[in-house]
């Protein structure tokens, strides 16, 4: 890598905000011996531009000497984050490569067909004549042989160990600071029918009731593996398989791969990584096998990959506490703040708390968030709003309280399928609707009047009921739960004011939010804790269906619109109320809406 080049590889025609320091204080910083650098930079400050920059300081082919790696690796966990990358001018350079899935054939007749399902992956020694005119294959070598190849997280930590995606000077992570959340989602194992070809053909025992079940699982998981092994193996001598046949086939193979990287780790007295494990009904029923620490699986899928490191993000809170949970020793570590550049009086935060949201007492504060929805409409009666309802169940209940109060003809909600389809239509919308969303903290760009309001209903706590969370809890890492949430709320916050001449309003609607505040004052960024300081009690309208409505406009918004709320109501109201929904009993990863094999 040649730090001197950071700077003259900016590919922006000009420099705005705080770019150009920032570009200097990272040559510095890699200049002066640093593996790896963290770059903290705020909402707004062109993250993707600088990491183009860093990308470019890559050594070259031309520069290269025998064996030596070359090029440049862009990743982020965010499939969005990735599309915004591919569709900008300014980072035409940034090869893109996707998942097989991603891709569909090109044969006569198979045009539906996904590539990992096409007869390349079908039949036994099929040599398909127009493979270099393959989508996917297409792709794969371009990125594999231009300078900087792009991909999602889970796209490079799956190509570890590739022949095509080798080790390369410089890997660019953006949207960094979940990267050890991602690696223990990644490397966990959920064994029950539907992920388990072989479920019927194998006895699952009472692993958590053992004395030891990281033992016990370890037992399980060889006994597991060598059924899958044989099922494998039968499938792989068939001279051509259907594509049901050849799903099996992949997903044996992908279970062997986790089955044997968990009793590798295991049983490897030196590994960092301790294992818990998940059951519920006990014998027959299914597990899930979790990390805790995965630093030996980030070396194998990610510091093994690169020469140089940079990580960016805005919410990279505690250097040394995030290099203790990626595996990183801080004084190989540089940290380079970059300032806002937004004036704090366009991103106000205001206290309109209702209560609190914790599970004990969310019957009783949610009807207040949904009439404080109705004023807050009213407030904005020409603006659109998002709601980050947190979960699937309160914003079930936000919809059902919303409707009876007569405002669902502003209203817009989506479901776990279609919550990329309702979103677009939400923001192509031109009428001032209302979008109660489940997890979109991250990665969305609500860029002027998108959305010119926001309302954060809970403290966005991770579950307690994690056997992760809980382990960590158990041993006093309370500063560590704290800073999640906090790292959420800053997100969110950076949502609906994307410019510094954007502006938006976020409401706070859960009182944990400001005890969380005070928790975890220590690890706020300077420019967060001027919006916290300045934080107010706006002067709000009465509560007033007919207000939030608008009477010239309640017609129009109840016919004609695709996507409206009653369609998409899941819940069944009766004249008593509203019936609890399932979705409330269920326990999620706090990344489970946003991972996706890619």
């Amino acid at each position: 890598m040649n730090p001197e080049r950071i700077a003259s590889e900016f590919p922006a025609p000009s420099h705005r905000g705080a770019q150009r320091q920032a570009l200097a204080d990272i040559a510095d910083a890699f200049a002066a011996g640093n593996e790896v650098v963290l770059v903290r930079a705020p909402t707004g400050s062109g993250k993707s531009l600088l990491a183009r920059s860093i990308a470019g300081a890559a050594r070259t082919i031309e520069e290269a000497g025998p064996s030596q790696a070359t090029g440049a690796y862009y990743t982020t966990p965010q499939v969005s984050q990735l599309d915004d990358v591919a569709s900008d001018d300014l980072l035409d350079d940034l090869n893109v490569i996707r998942g097989k899935r991603n891709y569909t054939c090109i044969l006569p007749g198979e045009h539906d067909t996904p590539v990992d399902r096409a007869p390349c992956a079908r039949e036994k020694g099929y040599d398909c004549s127009i493979k270099h005119r393959c989508p996917y294959f297409s792709d794969r070598a371009i990125a594999s042989n231009r300078q900087i190849a792009a991909m999602t997280l889970a796209y490079f930590m799956q190509t570890a160990g590739s022949e095509v995606f080798r080790k390369r000077d410089v890997v660019v992570i953006d949207e960094a600071h979940g990267l050890a959340e991602w690696a223990e989602m990644y490397a966990t194992i959920d064994l029950k029918p539907r992920t388990v070809p072989v479920w019927d053909d194998v006895r699952v025992p009472a692993v958590a009731d053992a004395d030891d079940p990281a033992d016990r699982a370890v037992r399980f998981a060889e006994t597991l593996a060598g059924v899958c092994s044989r099922e494998k193996d039968d499938l792989l001598a068939r001279p051509e398989l259907t594509p049901e046949e050849a799903a099996r086939r992949d997903r044996l193979q992908e279970l062997l791969s986790e089955l044997n990287w968990f009793v590798e780790d295991y049983r490897d007295p030196e590994s960092p990584t301790t294992w818990v494990v998940d059951q519920d009904g006990g014998e027959g029923t299914p597990l899930t096998i979790k990390p805790l620490n995965p630093e030996k699986y980030l070396h194998h899928t990610v510091w093994d990959r690169g020469n140089k490191f940079a990580l960016l993000s805005a919410t990279i809170l505690n250097k040394e506490a995030f290099c203790r949970q990626v595996g990183l020793d801080p004084s190989d570590v540089a940290l380079v703040d970059v300032p806002h550049t937004f004036p704090v009086e366009n991103r106000p935060l205001y206290d309109v708390t209702q209560g609190k949201m914790t599970y004990e007492h969310r019957e009783e504060t949610v009807p207040k968030i949904a009439r404080l929805l109705v004023r807050l409409m009213a407030h904005h009666p020409d603006e659109k709003g998002i709601v980050h309802a947190h979960s699937y169940a309160i914003q079930e209940k936000l919809a059902d309280h919303l409707a009876e109060f007569g405002v669902g003809s502003r209203v817009r909600l989506h479901d776990r399928e279609n919550r990329d389809a309702e979103l677009e239509a939400w923001k192509a919308s031109s009428d001032p609707e209302l979008f109660l969303s489940v997890k979109m903290e991250e990665a969305l760009d609500l860029k002027g009047d998108l959305a010119r309001w926001q309302v954060l209903c809970k403290a966005p706590y991770l579950n307690t009921g994690d056997s992760r969370v809980a382990r960590r809890l158990a041993e006093g890492q309370w500063a560590w739960y704290h800073r999640s949430a906090l790292r959420t709320v800053i997100q969110a916050c950076g949502r609906v004011v994307r410019a510094p001449d954007d502006h938006g309003a976020t409401y706070l609607a859960d009182s944990s939010l400001l005890d969380l505040f005070d928790r975890a004052r220590a690890d706020m960024p300077d420019w967060f804790a001027e919006q916290v300081d300045r934080c107010s009690t706006p002067d709000l309208p009465a509560f007033d269906p007919a207000s939030a409505v608008g009477e010239s406009t309640t017609g129009s918004r109840d016919s004609g619109r695709g996507g409206g709320f009653g369609r998409l109501r899941r819940g069944q109201t009766t004249e008593q109320g509203t019936k609890q929904s399932s979705a409330e009993q269920r326990a999620n990863h706090p990344l489970s809406d946003v991972w996706g094999d890619n």
